[in-house]
């Protein structure tokens, strides 16, 4: 990958998440409260986030940790190390207050960096 070009990600906030003890989840504001002021309870998003504690280097796994799975390339299993560890999740609005924005269905262990959120598209409106 020597002499190819680099991409920055920069966090729009910060998991919370009851995968650790929830009274040490830190409370924190995010530049980008503005962006998140139309969320609605109900609504379903698409939440990137940056998995910055799995391996880059993977390229080829065992689907479910489990030894007997035949090995299979990480673009096809949901395994978080991949080059560019990158979570796809989509998740249901419960509520949106503030800055901060409570989810059904987020896979993210707590502290990890969230890049984006976008909206479900809507085939019947054609987005």
């Amino acid at each position: 990958m020597a002499g190819k070009p680099r991409y920055e990600v920069v966090p729009t906030g910060w998991a919370q998440s009851p995968l650790t003890d929830r009274s040490q989840a830190p409370r924190q504001d995010t530049e980008v409260t503005e962006g998140i002021r139309d969320l609605r309870a109900g609504t379903e998003i698409m939440v990137l986030a940056w998995f910055d504690r799995s391996r880059h280097d993977v390229l080829v796994t065992r689907p479910g940790d489990n030894p007997y799975s035949p090995p299979a390339g990480v673009f096809s299993t949901r395994f978080p190390g991949r080059p560019n560890p990158i979570g796809l999740h989509r998740v249901r609005v419960i509520t949106a207050e503030g800055s901060r924005v409570l989810v059904h269905g987020l896979e993210a262990p707590d502290g990890t960096p969230l890049a984006d959120a976008k909206p479900v598209p809507d085939k019947a409106a054609g987005r």
